[in-house]
């Protein structure tokens, strides 16, 4: 133990709430109490925190590795958690000291306090830094060759990300970056993954960067239409269709599959009911649209027909795809951080896939005009409008024939089925931006609205 463990934990619940991947913010705090405390080296201190709430919810926990220094050195100001006895503590992560030492202990293969690292071939001591904005995860960078995400948020078992990325590996799949070690603990008293390294991707672009150039290129160009402007996107978005399929068709192969009877759908729809009943108590506006919105969930619940199940991944987006030199490739199969990994891993139909990514073409076309409140003024809102509108329409479709080209059924064919699954993440949609980017919600909201209006 290091210092006074209460006044650590003083520290840790100042802190905690402040990060973009505690979930547990609007919540009345219980307790804090630390659970995990492993010395990886002389500078880094792992621990793990169990949390629990006032409402008697379910308990979280959080891997928070940290650094205590004597003194601040230049630049570390950005992750500073606070003063200590013995010195002053940082984000073991976002210090690079600290995270060369997770990398070092991974290296080194041995097990230590109930700590795990597997490596699947060897790995060179590369200079870190932390990539991207924090989400539910920390990712950080090794020279250009890997990339490790640090699950903050733990969940008893083995993570998704990491079981659907081996499996898509070993089975010869070129859309998913090659996977390179992992760290495991104990959590409940059961193995978990902590952090997952693959290999870093340098040439990948982001699809959500190629989709908003492309929608940047339409806005410029006022007499125009999508398929007319040069950085026309519909060409990838159906590569990126038919990427999709080849993964679904090769998890399909791989893992487990089932068929979804009548039953299975009627609790589907119940599920969606429920969604939607804790949603519009976070976000009163989804009641105008309440009884629509039902009627969508009801018409799943009465489909006959059989559906195949399968593994999915679960939180599919333009933001969760990178195209490189070879074509585009998936990653963060993990699905839904703040679901249970219970649910993550329940066999589903692929639509829930494709509904992610069809509501992420409307979303990059409704985006550029939350931030472009001064073309809308000059061009005229429903113009504009219109052209976002035209935008995501071409590139839906764009990706539905890429994919109905690889597995033989365009998902536009069953209309009410993907109509169900775009409204149940549109209303997650909703409440993810009321309680994380305020000024992001009405593009959620439109699309409900949009969604709902058609007959």
């Amino acid at each position: 133990m290091v210092g006074d463990n209460s006044d650590l934990v003083a520290l840790l619940v100042s802190w905690l709430p402040r990060q973009r991947w505690f979930a547990g913010k609007g919540r009345a705090w219980g307790s804090l109490r630390i659970v995990q405390n492993v010395r990886l080296s002389d500078l880094l201190r792992h621990f793990v925190i169990e949390v629990r709430y006032a409402d008697g919810g379910p308990v979280d926990h959080y891997q928070v590795p940290l650094v205590v220094r004597p003194d601040a050195p230049y630049g570390h100001e950005g992750f500073f958690v606070g003063k200590y006895a013995d010195g002053l503590v940082y984000d073991g992560l976002h210090d690079p000291d600290g995270s060369a030492a997770l990398l070092a202990f991974i290296r080194g293969e041995a097990a230590r306090d109930g700590f795990v690292p597997y490596t699947l071939e060897e790995l060179e001591p590369l200079p870190a830094h932390v990539v991207g904005a924090e989400q539910s995860n920390t990712s950080i960078v090794y020279g250009d060759a890997y990339i490790l995400k640090v699950f903050r948020r733990l969940w008893p078992g083995t993570n998704p990300d990491l079981e659907m990325t081996r499996a898509l590996a070993d089975a010869g799949s070129p859309r998913v970056a090659r996977p390179l070690s992992w760290l495991d603990g104990v959590v409940d008293g059961q193995t978990t993954t902590f952090a997952f390294m693959q290999e870093f991707l340098r040439s990948g672009t982001e699809g959500w960067r190629l989709a908003l150039a492309s929608v940047r290129d339409l806005y410029a160009e006022a007499d125009l239409h999508a398929d007319e402007v040069g950085g026309d996107f519909a060409a990838e978005s159906e590569r990126l269709g038919a990427a999709t399929a080849d993964v679904h068709r090769i998890i399909a192969e791989t893992l487990p599959t089932a068929v979804g009877d009548a039953e299975i759908l009627r609790a589907e729809s119940a599920q969606m009911h429920s969604r939607l009943d804790a949603a519009i108590k976070v976000v009163g506006e989804l009641q105008a649209f309440e009884a629509q919105l039902r009627a969508a969930y009801d018409e799943l619940a009465r489909r006959a027909r059989p559906v195949v199940l399968q593994r999915i991944h679960g939180d599919y987006h333009l933001g969760q795809v990178l195209r490189v030199d070879s074509g585009w490739v998936l990653f963060d199969f993990e699905g839904e951080p703040a679901r249970p990994v219970t649910e993550r891993i329940t066999l589903q139909p692929v639509y829930r896939d494709v509904a992610g990514m069809l509501r992420s073409f409307d979303y990059a076309a409704q985006s550029m005009l939350l931030e472009r409140s001064m073309l809308l003024e000059r061009e005229g809102e429903s113009a504009l409008r219109y052209r976002a509108q035209e935008w995501a329409t071409r590139n839906r479709d764009a990706f539905c024939i890429g994919y109905a080209g690889v597995r033989g059924h365009d998902p536009r064919e069953e209309a009410a089925l993907l109509r169900a699954f775009e409204l149940d993440k549109a209303v997650y949609e909703v409440v993810y931006e009321a309680r994380h980017r305020p000024s992001w919600l009405p593009i959620p909201l439109g699309s409900v609205e949009r969604l709902t209006s058609t007959d």
